[in-house]
């Protein structure tokens, strides 16, 4: 026995001389990074979007292999966790220069023995590992090359760093279970507390599991035990600690989650790599940001059996164009919580119609007391007779613009339409910043005065706050800074914002569909508008107050119609909600009428509308108090809007003619087609027809166009026009 033994402690001699002679013969190992270096390089997998007030309002996980918190400080770890560590990992750490040679000789007699398998590798050792990938294990024991090069790495260490340095980088450093790297991750994920705040049988827990991550309960809590010292922590505890730790979700997630759209869309822009910066600046004001989430949540749930699952709000400074709140999504309401809803494309439906009717206010084509006729209305297309209708299946005769505007009445926008040209109205959207309206405006034909164009949330408030602010447009921004209102461009004038603004607080006006009390209903000051596309695939909630604009979306994200579901029952609750929040304590006065805009009494022949006082654009007021009669607004009769006549090729070019006739003509109206003016509409006007599109117009003394329509002529090119007909 005595002779087995010594021939042990002899092959163990032997070995430690060997090593040692491979030591001295190693080539040179370069010097390692200082510890400065190694803090200042660690890089969190989360990032944190910060609010305007630099809370934390999201974290985002950016690396899929790890889980890292933000690097924590010696003194801010537990003393427990230190003492655990250490009786776990070296319990001479601070005697040695980085290699424990007492515990080195013992673990190569151990290995020629065949009396255990205990490692020798000190902290400093383990952390010359983590700081040289050569030097970490790929699933087998280190080489003997390897273990030397790790013994050089850490003498080296200990010679540039002070011991509390090397402990404070390896509590960092090692993986504690799982994805978990770093004390603040493990202590975050697995107890849900910062590091200094474990306690003794927590301590002991995470120290059991360097050494056995993948362990169950029991062997945790019997090495946590042997780690303990004097009157340690009982066992009840320590079972305790170990099964709350073990039952920690594989890959737990952030905890502050808040904006994870706003978070993914400012993620885009980083840099990626070590030059990735782990906090984001945002304009979010997180109290908002939470109170609309909550808010959108609270109504989807009211009108879920409704079928309606997906909502977003978009929450804006209208001085500044700053977003203060960002909701994408419905979060787990939703099936497809991951979807930004706030720059996905529906379709708009009536929020459209405020750029519609300030474009014909602002080329003196209506004014507010203009009369439309609401009535039946037949529009010919390429697919046929399009019929449009009122959301409640009525017509109301003569209306003013703003009762039309109003109470989103569906025919006088289709005539508006038709007055100031579908091209026209493409135009007017992309200055508003609807960059998703890139088709002409045959392609979208008369529709598009009731919605039809695709358009986001995003978009939609920026073109709501350009009303806002007079008709500058400017660029949203969520970061600080990044856009200014002197990038802004005029889009609309301030006299037509002003009509436009009047008719969208108007809660008389409204009240024709709406009614007196909805929840577009403010205490104070608001503008507002809502929208219902076809089917009921989408609702909108759009306005502003003097201080901020809010959009709300509310519909499915994959299209499915909604039951029974309008922009007033839907998002409109949501938007009431939100703006009362922002003016709980700020006021909201009415704009001031600008330079150039008039206030007239205007009466109504037949009483199509009671008497009233009016806001118009100067020049445009009536001169006398009556406003043009109800039932004597010239109509286009032939050709119906949307035509396509087709030359006969059997026919002699001179003899075809297309017939121009218009109903409840007046003295001194006149057909315009094309810019040119062709005649009384009192006559009858044979037009001879040339290929291309035309827009005809009946146009009275002032020269303003009464009622319009756009056709198409088909056929061979006429010599001497061009091939268009422009």
């Amino acid at each position: 026995m005595k002779r087995q033994f010594l021939v042990a402690a002899l092959t163990a001699i032997a070995g430690l001389a060997w090593l040692a002679l491979w030591l001295g013969l190693a080539a040179p190992i370069p010097a390692p990074p200082d510890f400065e270096r190694v803090r200042a390089g660690w890089k969190s997998s989360e990032l944190y979007l910060l609010d305007r007030n630099g809370q934390v309002i999201h974290e985002q996980r950016m690396d899929d292999k790890r889980r890292r918190l933000e690097w924590v400080a010696l003194s801010d770890v537990s003393p427990a966790l230190q003492a655990s560590i250490l009786a776990s990992e070296d319990r001479r750490f601070f005697a040695h220069g980085g290699v424990d040679g007492l515990a080195t000789a013992s673990a190569a007699f151990q290995r020629v023995t065949g009396h255990g398998h205990r490692g020798a590798s000190t902290i400093t050792m383990q952390l010359a590992s983590f700081l040289d990938p050569s030097l970490r294990r790929r699933g087998a024991p280190r080489t003997l090359p390897q273990k030397a090069r790790q013994m050089r790495l850490a003498w080296a260490i200990e010679a540039r760093w002070s011991k509390p340095q090397i402990l404070e980088a390896y509590v960092n450093l090692a993986t504690y279970a799982g994805e978990l790297q770093g004390v603040g991750a493990a202590s975050s994920v697995l107890f849900g507390k910062a590091a200094h705040g474990l306690s003794a049988p927590e301590a002991a827990v995470l120290a059991a599991l360097l050494r056995a991550p993948n362990a169950e309960v029991p062997a945790v809590v019997t090495r946590a035990e042997r780690l303990s010292t004097g009157a340690g922590p009982s066992r009840a505890s320590l079972e305790a600690a170990a099964a709350q730790a073990l039952a920690a979700p594989v890959g737990a997630g952030p905890r502050v989650l808040a904006a994870p759209h706003a978070a993914s869309r400012l993620a885009r822009d980083l840099p990626t790599g070590p030059a990735r910066p782990v906090r984001m600046a945002s304009t979010l004001d997180g109290r908002l940001q939470r109170f609309a989430a909550e808010t959108l949540a609270r109504q989807l749930l009211l009108v879920r059996e409704q079928r309606v699952r997906d909502g977003a709000v978009l929450v804006v400074d209208n001085a500044s164009g700053e977003v203060l709140a960002y909701v994408g999504g419905s979060g787990n309401l939703s099936d497809a919580r991951f979807v930004d809803l706030v720059q996905a494309r529906r379709q708009a439906g009536s929020a459209l119609k405020p750029f519609l009717y300030g474009l014909a206010f602002d080329e003196r084509l209506l004014t507010p007391a203009s009369l439309l006729e609401d009535g039946p209305l037949e529009v010919a297309t390429p697919t046929g007779l399009y019929r449009p209708h009122n959301y409640d299946e009525r017509f109301r005769g003569f209306v003013s613009a703003r009762t039309a505007l109003a109470g989103s009445l569906n025919v006088p926008a289709v005539r508006t339409l038709g007055l100031v040209g579908a091209d026209a109205m493409v135009g007017q959207l992309r200055r508003f910043g609807f960059a998703g309206v890139t088709e002409g405006g045959e392609y979208y034909g008369p529709s598009l005065a009731l919605g039809s164009a695709d358009v986001s949330l995003w978009e939609m408030v920026g073109a709501y706050r350009a009303l806002a602010t007079g008709g500058v447009w400017s660029p949203l921004s969520l970061r600080p800074g990044e856009g200014t209102p002197k990038d802004g461009r005029r889009v609309l004038s301030e006299g037509a914002v002003f009509l436009v603004s009047s008719i969208l607080s108007d809660r008389e006006s409204r009240g024709v569909t709406f009614g007196l009390e909805n929840p577009l209903s403010t205490r104070f000051w608001t503008a507002v508008k809502t929208g219902t596309s076809k089917e009921m695939r989408d609702n909108w909630a759009v306005g502003y107050s003097s201080r901020y604009t809010v959009g709300v979306w509310v519909g499915n994200a994959e299209g499915e119609p909604m039951k029974n579901v309008s922009g007033v029952t839907g998002a409109a609750p949501v938007w009431l909600e939100v703006m009362g929040w922002l003016h709980a304590r700020t006021p909201s006065a009415p704009p001031a009428p600008p330079r150039g805009i008039a206030r007239a009494r205007v009466a109504f022949a037949g009483e199509a509308e009671p008497a009233r006082e009016e806001w118009f654009a100067a020049g445009t007021e009536p001169a006398d108090p009556a406003a043009v009669p109800a039932g004597t607004l010239p109509r286009i009769v032939s050709p119906v809007g949307g035509t396509i006549i087709a030359l006969d090729p059997d026919i002699p070019h001179e003899r075809q003619r297309v017939a121009f006739e218009s109903r409840d003509p007046a003295p001194g109206q006149r057909w315009l087609l094309d810019g040119a003016l062709l005649g009384e509409t009192g006559d009858l006007v044979l037009w001879q027809p040339v290929p291309g599109r035309h827009r005809l117009s009946v146009v009275g003394r002032d020269g303003r166009a009464l009622d319009t329509v756009t056709f198409l002529v088909r056929g061979p090119g006429i010599a001497g026009e061009p091939a268009d007909g422009r």
